[in-house]
C-alpha cells in the first residue's frame, strides 16, 4: 500500500534528477517536452534512471512518452510498477 510520503519521495528524486541534468527546478505537472525542457532523446535517459533509481522494468505501453511528460506522470508510473500506486491508470 502506498502513502503519501512514499509518492512525495519519489516525485522529489525525480524533480532532484532534473534539476541536476538541466539546471532548471521544474513544477511537478509542467509537460517537460512541450516546454522545451528536455528532448525525447532525453527521455531515454529518464527510463534509465528510473528503472535503475527505483528497481522496476519499464517495457511495452509503459515506454509511452506521456508516462514522461511530468515529473506528477512519472511518479505515477512509478509507484504503479512498484505496485503501491492506488490504480491501474
Amino acid at each position: 500500500m502506498t502513502t503519501s510520503s512514499d509518492a512525495v519521495t519519489v516525485e522529489e528524486s525525480i524533480q532532484a534528477f532534473l534539476q541536476e541534468r538541466t539546471k532548471t527546478s521544474w513544477e511537478p505537472d509542467v509537460d517537460l517536452f512541450a516546454t522545451g525542457g528536455v528532448s525525447s532523446l532525453f527521455a531515454m535517459e529518464l527510463v534509465v534512471h528510473l528503472e535503475k533509481t527505483f528497481e522496476i522494468t519499464i517495457t511495452g505501453p509503459d515506454l509511452m512518452i506521456d508516462h514522461f511528460r511530468t515529473v506528477r506522470t512519472m511518479t505515477a508510473l512509478v509507484s504503479r510498477l512498484r505496485g503501491t500506486g492506488g490504480s491501474d491508470e
